[in-house]
């Protein structure tokens, strides 16, 4: 249903001091499907606040590339420390599915629990939870926002070349 050069920007922060309110940057590695990378786009977000989703939103929309661009993916819906995506409102701001890649299925009561001691638990909470259910495709889980679960599978699979994360976010 996906042609196999889909493209895709994929998200993930660089490593950073652990210091609150410090800047970290965040890379999107713009693929065609698991081959070519084709750009880059970067941002700078703050470790443990909420801005990465209007950060992220805002590149892509002021990209050359996002006439191209058919998926966002990211690693996870955390980055920076607790800097939640709303995966919700990343897609309605793009106009374009979210695809969250997990390796490992989230205890989310234990998340949950280690966001109770910002001042803002409840929009936090709130973000967790707009980024819905979680679904299991080969050896890895994923979230997804503007497209069903087997699209997004479809989408996972066409991005793996190598091993089980696909490249975007590798």
């Amino acid at each position: 249903m996906f042609k196999k050069e889909i493209r895709v920007v994929g998200w993930d922060d660089a490593s950073s001091p652990r210091a609150p309110g410090s800047k970290v940057t965040l890379i999107g590695a713009i693929t065609r499907g698991g081959g070519a990378l084709d750009g880059v786009l970067s941002t700078k977000v703050t470790y443990d606040g909420l801005d990465a989703t209007e950060k992220i939103s805002r590149v892509i929309n002021n990209s050359r590339h996002k006439a191209q661009l058919r998926i966002i993916m990211t690693d996870g819906i955390t980055f920076a420390g607790f800097n939640l995506v709303d995966i919700k409102e990343l897609y309605r701001a793009t106009e374009l599915p979210v695809i969250v890649v997990q390796r490992k299925m989230p205890n989310l009561k234990k998340f949950l629990s280690a966001l109770k001691r910002f001042e803002d638990y409840g929009e936090r909470k709130t973000i967790v939870k707009h980024a819905g259910r979680i679904f299991r495709c080969g050896e890895i889980f994923f979230q997804k926002a503007g497209l069903t679960a087997s699209e997004a599978a479809e989408i996972i699979k066409l991005c793996t070349t190598r091993g089980n994360i696909p490249e975007p976010i590798r």
